[in-house]
């Protein structure tokens, strides 16, 4: 058994949970609303403003999914409660990102601009050219759309060029020596 699949999930008061027969789970809460369909191996019951995951049969694929299920109506809980948000930091000369209404246009040293329209379940910032704040309700789409910021110029090893999460250390190369 999963020790993270046994700790029960608390329900804040702010915050409703609606369960199907067909494990279909609906968070809502002060930010927004959040819909998963979980596995019919999983058995979801809610009582005393607590969520508990149980394993309906004993197999190897049952207890791989047990702490999975937990975690993710941990976060659905927890990001219609507070949300997430994650913070990138753009590194080089000339380089820099703003919104364009509901686009982000970043400058990165391509000869073009690159612009990404975002969803209406992202909000992204840019409280200076060289910072960008990704925000939401759900994580897995905050962390896809983050990475998908990130990978069109990743932190190259020798300079630091580039879109680096904030707090993300980079291993730096010694360059060739003139000699």
């Amino acid at each position: 058994m999963s020790r993270i699949g046994k700790l029960p999930v608390t329900i804040p008061e702010n915050v409703t949970i609606d369960l199907t027969e067909t494990n279909l789970l609906t968070v809502k809460g002060p930010k927004g609303e959040l819909q998963k369909q979980f596995s019919d191996k999983m058995a979801l019951t809610v009582e005393d403003n607590q969520l508990k995951v149980a394993i309906k049969e004993e197999n190897k694929f049952s207890n791989s999914l047990h702490g999975l299920t937990r975690s993710l109506i941990f976060n659905m809980v927890e990001g219609v409660t507070n949300g997430y948000s994650k913070k990138l930091e753009i590194v080089g000369v000339g380089y820099k990102a703003e919104m364009k209404g509901k686009k982000l246009l970043l400058t990165i040293g391509y000869s073009h601009p690159i612009i990404l329209a975002v969803s209406d379940d992202i909000t992204i910032q840019t409280p200076s050219p060289t910072e960008i704040i990704v925000s939401g309700i759900d994580k897995e789409l905050v962390g896809l759309v983050a990475a998908k910021i990130r990978s069109f110029r990743k932190p190259e090893p020798y300079k630091g060029k580039g879109i680096k999460y904030s707090g993300e250390y980079i291993r730096r190369k010694a360059g060739k020596t003139a000699g």
